[in-house]
Parts: structure tokens; sequence; C-alpha cells
């Protein structure tokens, strides 16, 4: 499809002169109190000829447009019953060994698209034409019985659909009227404008809600739709198989997607007026085992956190994040998996600086909030425009702080920590479950030691967990205010701050655990510790600890006999001396079905009375 035929409708019209941009703006504001579409609009009012208006809609979905007048093939009308072609407002025109060529008023009618490839036996290529043309020649070519025409009940012709008609170039919201036509619906004004409230009403639900997400996934019997919410997906309705290709393809025509591409994944957003305020939805689609699923990524551009104090941050924690950040260099990670929350913290210590004092740039791919006195840079791969060419570019502008989303390689990890030795401040995320396997991964992507000693300031780890709600103090049954006793989410954190000694042990390559060993010996807790706080002060619950946690990496054990911590790489419990496992005299440990030791090739000792 060509960079035109994406084009939005509204636009292609002014582009093409048949409307003036005043023009344009006064049918979206018809368009907005009446659910019209635009076309109809256009066409109803007389502003643009109504083979000018099916033309730009033609050549925006990349679709033939048609000049009437049409003539079918009598073998292609022949193929379709008449009380089909007039409930679906659709003409066979021509018949092809395996195609057979459709006129259409609706080209996203995909119910009417299927119904006629398998009625036909062909693969159906729509063909775009006026609305009133195609009335004419289906009362031609469909006569009832007296010889005289029997058109739609209605009398009146099928309206142009529109695709998104102004917005960004990813779509708009979908509170405007466009669209493909429901399945369940016998014409395609009602069924589109159902398809549009229940999308409408999806979102309005999952944001009332709370949800992060929205999951629209094939089921066993048409679509299952799921919210996440506070970190957790749960059921939300179910959509039977008559609508479900038509509302993927309602989402995708919002969202700015090609609605013909089903076998490979593809991104889109648009913007949506909720009565909170603007928001902004990140669309995504992917080809799955029986059918295509969407997911909806729900964003709030305004809900920056303002600083460090609401994200669940113990004071010890928070002061020294915040001292990491008062001197001014080096290299602080937020570690975590995906969803723990690792952005929110970096947009929080951006608000801790004095951004009028600061040039302070961010390459982001995507750039989820709008931070006032931050340049945000949109990381764009296709273009060229990947995070290291962005950050060389970003270094010549005079930067006194870098935020980089996401540590992805080794070479935007060099450029990073060089700028650190340089003396940047650099904030960043990686992917590692605690904060000393942080510094492993650096090394582990190839960067040099020296680098990563001298350019690292500090790794914060993190989880979310839910807090308990207030209402009913985390009754698993839930309440009114809350979903099983849970609303809202906190933080819990691990903060590893770079020490002389920890750069000694990186500049000697040891390994995570005896990093974890020195860390903890200066200080550094866990997050284990920290969710234990929380459940003490009735904040969280142990279930919700046990459910996102499991068991922290540095956190030491019970001794099955005394119950005395026992660190992670002792071999024995240091309050009883009872052995953990059996070792080799090379300090080998050793598996139960080992007779000798792999490494020194000693037999196993025998065990002890």
């Amino acid at each position: 499809m060509s960079t035109s035929a994406r084009r939005l409708l509204g636009a292609l019209l002014v582009a093409e002169g048949q409307l003036t941009s005043d023009e344009l703006e006064e049918v979206l504001r018809l368009q907005d109190g009446s659910g019209e579409r635009l076309g109809e609009i256009v066409i109803r009012r007389g502003l643009a000829p109504e083979g000018a208006v099916m033309g730009a809609l033609a050549r925006q979905l990349g679709l033939e447009y048609r000049s009437p007048p049409l003539r079918p093939a009598p073998e292609a009308v022949a193929l379709l019953p008449a009380e089909v072609a007039r409930r679906r407002l659709l003409l066979p025109l021509a018949l092809g060994p395996r195609t057979l060529e459709v006129a259409m008023g609706d080209p996203l009618d995909l119910a009417a698209i299927d119904e006629l490839q398998f009625r036909a036996g062909r693969r159906v290529e729509v063909v775009l034409t006026d609305p009133s043309a195609l009335l004419r020649a289906l009362e031609e070519a469909y006569p009832d019985a007296t010889g005289h025409a029997s058109g739609p009940a209605s009398g009146s012709a099928p309206g142009p659909t529109s695709a998104p008609v102004r917005g960004s170039g990813h779509g708009r919201e979908p509170t405007r009227t466009e669209g493909s036509s429901g399945a369940a619906s016998s014409g395609t004004d009602g069924g589109e404008s159902s398809m549009g409230r229940l999308v409408n009403a999806l979102l309005e639900r999952a944001i009332s809600n709370g949800a992060s997400d929205i999951h629209v996934e094939p089921g066993p019997e048409g679509l299952v739709v799921r919210e996440r919410v506070d970190g957790v997906l749960r059921r939300m309705s179910d959509i039977g198989p008559e609508a479900r290709r038509t509302l993927l393809s309602r989402i995708k025509v919002v969202a700015g997607m090609d609605i013909a591409v089903r076998r490979r994944p593809q991104d889109g957003g648009f913007a949506f007026t909720h009565r909170t305020g603007r928001l902004s939805l990140r669309v995504s689609t992917l080809p799955v085992e029986g059918g295509e699923k969407a997911v909806l990524r729900i964003l709030d551009p305004t809900a920056v956190p303002g600083d460090l104090d609401g994200l669940g941050l113990a004071s010890g924690t928070l002061a020294g994040l915040r001292g990491l950040l008062e001197s001014g260099g080096g290299v602080i990670l937020t570690a975590g998996p995906t969803g723990s929350g690792k952005s929110s913290t970096l947009f929080g210590a951006l608000g801790e600086l004095d951004r009028s004092r600061l040039n302070v740039v961010t390459l982001e791919d995507p750039i989820e909030y709008r931070v006032e006195g931050v340049n945000q840079v949109q990381v764009q791969p296709r273009a060229g425009l990947t995070f290291p060419a962005a950050l060389r570019a970003v270094l010549r502008q005079d930067p006194d702080v870098l935020m980089v989303g996401e540590i992805r390689d080794r070479e935007t990890a060099e450029i990073v920590m060089a700028a650190a030795v340089t003396g940047h401040l650099v904030l960043s995320t990686i992917h590692t479950t605690d904060a000393p396997g942080g510094i492993t991964r650096l090394l582990q992507m190839g960067v040099p030691p020296h680098l990563v000693a001298g350019g690292l300031a500090g790794i914060v780890a993190q989880r979310l967990l839910r807090r308990c709600c207030r209402a009913c103090r985390g009754d698993a049954r839930g309440c009114g205010a809350c979903h099983e006793g849970y609303r809202g989410r906190t933080g819990v954190f691990q903060l590893l701050t770079m020490t002389e000694r920890l750069r000694e042990k990186v500049m000697t390559g040891a390994g995570t655990g005896e990093l974890r060993r020195q860390a903890r010996e200066e200080g550094m807790g866990t997050m284990a510790d920290d969710a234990r706080r929380k459940v003490a002060e009735g904040i969280t619950t142990p279930h919700e600890v046990a459910r996102v946690l499991h068991r922290d990496p540095g956190e030491a054990r019970p001794c099955s006999r005394c119950g005395t911590p026992v660190p992670p790489e002792a071999r024995g419990c240091p309050g009883c001396g009872t052995p953990l496992g059996r070792h080799c005299v090379c300090s080998r440990r050793l598996h139960e079905d080992w007779r000798y030791c792999p490494e020194c090739l000693r037999p196993r000792p025998p065990a002890p009375d």
C-alpha cells in the first residue's frame, strides 16, 4: 500500500481540493454530534461529489475505485442470491477461475466478504464504487418477481465507510463512528455503530477498573477479553464468534493498522477521551493459533511520577538513591522484569532534578509520559535512529543528564558507561533479577570491566506488590472497591551502591555470588527484607509477596535443624554446623549420584556418622 493510501480520509479530501480545512472542521463537529461517518456527511451536505469521496476512500484503503455505470457479468450475478446481495449491499461484477470481483459500499464488512467467499468458493477482490450507483446496479441485476427493482427496505444508499479521519498517525479516539460493519447486523450502519459502541464500552470499563492492558484473544467460542489490573490478568468479557473478526478489524482501523494483514504482527495506536482525561493506547496484534490476538496498552501521558516519594521506597533506600542523584555523575540503573515499575522510578528520579538549570534528554521507545523541561527523543530503528545512534547525537548536544529507556546491547552499554566516566549522569534500565546481577549482565554483554567499575554508580532492583484494600483490609473475598482484597500497587526495592571494594571486585572478574556477598557486607538489603517490612506495616500480604518474589537470589534460607539464616553460598549452617549437602575436600559441591569429584577426581568421601 502506498504512503498516500495510508493517509486519513479527511486529510486526503483536503489535499485533493475537495474540502477546505474549515469545511473539514465543520464536518468533524457534525460527526461528533450525529455519529454519522465522515463520507456520509460530506456527500449529504454536497461539499464534495460522491465519486470524489469514494475515490479518496479507495486510495486510503488501497482498493480499486470503479466509476459508474457498473456492468456486472451475468455468471457472476448468478453466483449470489438476490436476498444476500440486497442484505449485504454488494454486487458481483466478474468471475475468474479463482477470484470473484465484487463492488461494495462498505469494504470493511468482513462478515459479508467471508459469507461471499464461502458461497462462491473463490477469493473475493473488493472494488469501491458510489453508493447510489451500487443501488441502481443492484436494482437492475436483481429485479423482483414483478420486474420491478427491490432495493434495501430503507431505500437509502449505503454510506461510505471511513477509516480514522484525524488525530495522530496511529489513528484517533474510537468515540467517532467509523470502521467495519457488525456481523450480527443486517445493515451496514447499525452493525458498525454497535461494534464501535462495543469497543468504547470495553475501554470505558477497563479504564474505570484501573487496567493497564486489555487482551483480546481467540477462545474456544469467539473471543476472550481480559484486563490486567494491578499486574494480574482477569477475565473481562466473552465475545461471540459472529463478531470475532469484526471486533479485531474495528480495533485495527482506529489504531491505523492494515485490516487485510492477519499473518504478521502489527503495531499502532490511537487516543481515547475518558472522563478522567485524554489517554493514549498502544495496540499490538500477533498471529496466533486460531486467529489473531490484540493487546491494548492504556497509557496516561500525564501520570508521570513527580518525585520518588510515592513509589514505596524505604527511608534508607530513598536517601541512598537521592545521594546518587545529587552526585551528578555515573550510571544509575533500575533492574527488574517487564512491568516491575522501572520506568516510573526513572521518571520519579527525573522529577527530583532541577530541570530548569539542566539539559535533560531522554531516549525512549516508545515515549509513554510527557515531562515538562525534558527533551524527549523517540527512537526509530527503521529510520536508522537506534539507541546507539541517538546516544552519539545527544552527546553532541551538551547534555547534563541522559535517560536511556533500556540497555539492550553492548554498543549502547559502552556508550552509556563512557558518557558516565566523562561526567554525565545517566539513568537507564536493565533486565536482571536483582541488583548484583546487573553488574554481571553488563560484563556478559562485553562491556570492559574498567568501564563498568568507573561508570556505574548504583543499581536499584525492584518489583511491584499489590496493596491491601483500605476498605476491606485485604479480605480475599474483596469488596466493592477492590478485587481479591487488593487495590493499587507499591514497590519493593534493593539498592546497590558501588563502593571501592565492589569496583575492585569488578576489575578482578568476581562472579555474581561474590559481588552479592560484598554488597551485603557493605549494607545492601534484599527485596525480601523490604517486602517483610511492608507486610509488618499491613501494606501487603505474605501471599502477595510469595506470588511476586518467589525467592530472592540473595536471601538467606533458614537452616532445617536450628532455623538460623544460612547465606546462599555457605557450605553449612553458621548456627549449628549442619553441612548443606556433601562437599569434596577441594570445596566442590557434590551431587547425590556422583561417585567422584569432577574437579579433582577424588573418590566421594563417606557420609558422616
